[in-house]
This record gives C-alpha cells, structure tokens and sequence, in this order.
C-alpha cells in the first residue's frame, strides 16, 4: 500500500514548494514562440509600450529585431509621442520578413524575439509569416498598432492577427474624447471636418507626412491640412469635434 504522503512515489503536485517543470503546461510538447498583438487608438502609449518590451528583453540578453512599418515620423524607427525612439528596420510592402530573420543569421546573428510597431500596416500575408516565425522558428513575435482605420473598420493587417494571435491586449492607458468619455475612434479631420472616405494609410504627425497612394478622395495630399482626433462612438458617428477642434496636442499632418 502507498501513502499520499511517501516521497518515494515522487513529489506531491499540491505541495507549494513542489518543482514546476520548466515548460508548464506545455510540457511533452516542442516549446514554441508567440504572436501577441497589442492594439488600442491614438495616444494610448503602444510605441512606448513596444519599446519598453525591447528594452526588457535585450537587458535580459536576448537578442532582438525590431521593425516598423509607417512610422509617424517618417524615419526607419519607431518614436514614441513622449520623446523616445529607437532605429528600427523598415518593412516594405514587398517585404517577407522571414528573409529579414534570415539575413540576421546570415550575419552569425541569432533573433529570440521580434518587434512590429504599426503592425495594422501589414499585409496579412506578412502577419502568416509572423506567424510561421512563432511555430516554426521558436521567436517570440510582439505586435502593436491601432485595430481600425478612420471609417471605424479593420486594417487588414490587424484583423489578420486579430485572426491568428496567441493573445490579443488592448492597451490600457485610457484615452479620452473631448467629452471625457474613453475614445476608441481615429477620426480623420480635414478644415474641421470629419472625413468619411479617402485612403486608408495616411500617417505621420510631424512636419512631413507619408501617403502611401496619392488618390485621397477629391484633394491633393500635398495641399491638404489633415489631422486626426480620437473621439468616442456618439461623436464619431455625429461628427462632433468639439468646442475646440484646434487645440495643442492634437495630431496635425500637414
């Protein structure tokens, strides 16, 4: 007869100073990497947040590739609106980045994690290779960027990882409307006027701005004052900007 309590019969698994094994509940399976996306609107602190990740990693020693697509300034890097940035490899619209990955170890570099800030400008072509990179690679894929465009629907690129992501965060630093209200909206405002059609990739809030195509609906992009404003449901629908549509701080792209 065996006793609960026979040490023999190996550790008991309710004990709290039991060993847990390393790989937890996955163990007996191969470990593999994971694709985590990490969404909110306007002003909700994603860029910091993924260089926060990076930050935490690389300290740690681990060794990662960091990329953006479409940065709000224009650059090959990813800025944050509270003043840090960081270089970064731009992703074309072309690019496969497993080549990327590859080119690495090309160099006698190995990648444990990747970042992708402005991840909604993906092609959901891209985020099955992000994918691809969590299963068959092993690396640890962290993604950020807006869930949806200025008419209120899913980038393309978002709503492929929003399809395929291990886990799926809202940021949660709360942004609010002009009412005071949580805002979830990036509305496009073009002379004080909400714009309902246009391209959907218009970004950048600096001095210069980057469309990816030039059709925008009726103006000229290089003439055109547009700036974006994060609003709650009621007001997005409506159109209401507020008292003050003008105000510092609000994203302008001239």
């Amino acid at each position: 007869m065996t006793l609960l309590n026979d040490r023999a019969a190996g550790p008991d698994p309710t004990d709290a100073l039991s060993s847990v094994p390393a790989a937890g509940s996955r163990r007996g399976t191969p470990p593999v990497g994971r694709l985590k996306f990490c969404y909110g609107p306007m002003d909700c602190g994603k860029s910091t947040l993924a260089l926060q990740i990076d930050h935490n990693h690389a300290r740690q020693g681990r060794r990662g590739l960091v990329l953006v697509r479409h940065d709000r300034s224009g650059a090959p890097q990813i800025s944050s609106r509270i003043g840090l940035s960081r270089q970064a490899v731009e992703v074309g619209e072309d690019t496969d980045v497993r080549d990327l990955v590859r080119q690495e170890w090309a160099r006698g570099q190995h990648v444990d994690y990747v970042v992708v800030d402005e991840a909604q400008f993906l092609s959901p072509g891209q985020v099955d290779q992000l994918a691809e990179l969590a299963d068959e690679v092993e690396i640890d894929v962290y993604c950020f960027g807006i869930a949806t465009d200025f008419r209120s629907r899913l980038f393309p690129g978002a709503a492929r990882l929003f399809e395929l992501a291990d886990e799926l965060q809202p940021v949660q630093v709360e942004v609010l409307c002009w009412c005071g209200l949580p805002g979830r909206f990036n509305a496009r405002v073009l002379d004080g006027e909400v714009v309902r059609e246009g391209d959907t990739v218009v970004v950048a809030d600096t001095e210069q701005s980057v469309v990816e195509s030039s059709a925008l609906a009726g103006f000229e992009a290089e003439n055109a004052t547009v700036r974006y404003q994060v609003l709650c449901r009621r007001h997005f629908r409506s159109g209401d900007l507020g008292p003050v549509t003008g105000r510092h701080g609000q994203l302008r792209l001239t």
